[in-house]
Parts: C-alpha cells; structure tokens; sequence
C-alpha cells in the first residue's frame, strides 16, 4: 500500500445519518492487518477479469479507475449500518484507496503543485459515482444505475457500450454483501462475488 496525501473535507452526503470525511479516521495499528487484507480483497475484485471481458468496462487506466470506485462505494454501503469499528475501517480503506491514486499520480510525473489540484477532481468524481450509484440502488433501479454507469464509464462517448450486466453484477454484489456477517466485516474477510450468468442475463 502506497503513502501520500488523502484529500480532506469531502463529506459522504449521500449518508447522511454517517456522515464521515476523508481523513478523519487515523490507520491505528490494531487495524493495520485487517485494513490491508480488506483493501488487498477489493482491488482483487476489482481486477477481475470476466469485468472487463463480459461486462464491458475498459480495459484502461480510468476503466481500472471506476472499477476499484465502485468495489469501495459497494463496500462503503455494505458498511454504512456497521458497527463504529467496521465503519473506521471503511474510511482507513477509502483513505488507502485515494493514498493510491495519489502516489499513482506522482509516479506519472506530475509536478507537485498539480497534484492537489488533481486529488480533488478525482474526489469529487468519486463523491458523484456514491451519490449517483447510491441514489439508483436505493431505489433498485437496474435501469438507471446502468444509465449512470454508461454516463461514468463512457463520458461524452456517442455510443457507450451497455452497462446494464455490470449494474446486475452491483446489485448481486450488494446483496451478497448485506449477507456477510459483521464480525467478517471486522475482521476485514469480506469478499465480493464473480461474475455470474445471471448479471450479465
């Protein structure tokens, strides 16, 4: 796991009743492990190949990009109803996560004063995939969620490719998630499921 700067002060409006900010939960070194093998788990699942070969994410650097946002969103919904400990290991993961996307950013060459401004664009890409994905999934909307997938994974493309086997596979993940009992979530177990038939059906 890589070190850098977490952007601060982006809240989770789309929780309101567990609002949190990037940054305000310190790794402490009890969680250390667990943080590490939940985060290693969900880059995993984002990396998956059947996503990029059947579900029609690109196989790209911001294609990477949306799959690893939307493993943390749906691990980040899964922990919304945790207990505090399962919630500041949330955040230590997200944290870890834009930690990542920072040194990324830096191993690409990008001077330093333009780092910043780039975190916070890429914060806030993420804050708008929460709001957007969570605003459709709370409603159980397959429809729209794949619409907004379409609009985030394809921007201004004339003709995206379908997002609606991708949206099955979040809303199969998300319920195979909700039927994880906490104590794997606090132990940092948590897994996400393969791609099914079923999800691209």
């Amino acid at each position: 796991m890589q070190q850098g700067q977490t952007p601060a002060g982006v809240k989770i409006e789309a929780f309101p009743e567990k609002t949190m900010i990037f940054g305000l939960f310190r790794k402490k070194n009890n969680n250390q492990a667990i943080v590490d093998r939940q985060y290693a788990a969900l880059t995993a699942a984002a990396r998956m190949p059947d996503l990029y070969e059947r579900l029609n994410v690109p196989d790209t650097v911001m294609g990477r990009f949306e799959m690893v946002s939307i493993v943390m969103i749906l691990f980040f919904r899964r922990t919304r109803a945790s207990a505090v400990s399962g919630q500041e290991i949330a955040q230590e993961i997200v944290d870890a996560f834009f930690q990542d996307i920072d040194y990324s950013i830096r191993e690409l060459g990008i001077g330093d004063n333009s780092v910043p401004k780039r975190m916070k664009k890429l914060a806030g890409m993420f804050y708008g995939r929460l709001e957007a994905y969570s605003k459709a999934m709370d409603a159980g909307d397959r429809e729209a969620l794949a619409l907004a997938l379409q609009r985030n994974v394809y921007p201004e493309c004339p003709a995206p490719a379908d997002m609606s086997g991708l949206a099955g596979w979040m809303m199969a993940a998300e319920a195979h998630l909700s039927a994880i009992p906490e104590e794997m979530i606090a132990g940092g177990a948590a897994k996400l499921p393969p791609v099914a038939n079923s999800s691209v059906a």
